[in-house]
């Protein structure tokens, strides 16, 4: 497993180096100091997940996390001394699969990096014929999604959420449940998660994500997928 942390300050850098070598001392640890370097290495080293400090020289890390989402699904944890709701969905909706806030224990830290990798590495693979609505398909066993004839990219947990949905299309979904489902328990409280989420998916999919036709919203209960 190898693990790429993104900050300019060193103390950050070597505190998490010690933490993964106490908790998982066979991972690998490499790092960068800024934007650039750290897209660079996230081509050439292709690490396993990202932990991306906000606060960078030349670029910060939404920049950063906007630029790797045009070409990697790697998961990535934001981490950052702001704590502001603004930022933590701005994050989010950038395809962050996670946010923690400095300063972190190393308890913590450790419990978001396994979450967030235990959620890459269980995508749920179905061997049945894919899903067709109105201009989307899902392709269960490639995991590959179509709009419109056309295959739009989707990160691991946009994929996710979206299976749960039509999986279960016509029927609404709690919010608590689709945390569950697509995060974990631990994270049944996290609506703006959730709702992050939901917003990317419409902006990937819809024709008018401001008036969606297939990602519905019910009020103050959560969300489900109108089949066409």
């Amino acid at each position: 497993m190898k693990v790429l942390v993104v900050d300019e300050e060193p103390d950050v850098v070597k505190l998490v180096t010690m933490i993964f070598r106490m908790q998982q001392p066979t991972w690998e640890v490499i790092s960068a100091e800024d934007g650039p370097q750290a897209l660079e290495m996230i081509e050439r080293e292709r690490p396993d997940i990202v932990l991306l400090d906000i606060g960078l020289p030349e670029m910060s890390g939404f920049e950063v996390l906007k630029t790797l989402r045009r070409f990697s699904d790697v998961p990535v944890i934001m981490l950052t001394v702001r704590d502001d709701e603004v930022s933590k969905v701005q994050g989010l909706e950038l395809g962050a699969d996670d946010y923690v806030t400095k300063p972190f224990s190393h308890l913590e830290l450790m419990a978001r990096v396994r979450a967030v990798l235990r959620r890459a590495q269980s995508l749920p693979s179905v061997h049945e014929q894919p899903f067709v609505s109105g201009d989307i398909e899902v392709d269960f066993v490639r995991r590959q999604v179509k709009v419109r004839g056309q295959v739009v990219e989707l990160t691991g947990t946009e994929y996710r959420l979206l299976y749960h949905l039509v999986r279960n299309a016509g029927q609404v979904m709690t919010h608590e449940a689709l945390l569950a489902r697509v995060w974990g328990r631990e994270y049944t409280d996290e609506i703006s998660y959730l709702k992050s989420y939901i917003n990317r998916l419409r902006n990937k999919l819809e024709r008018d994500p401001r008036h969606p036709e297939y990602i519905l919203t019910e009020y103050g209960v959560g969300y489900w997928f109108r089949p066409a």
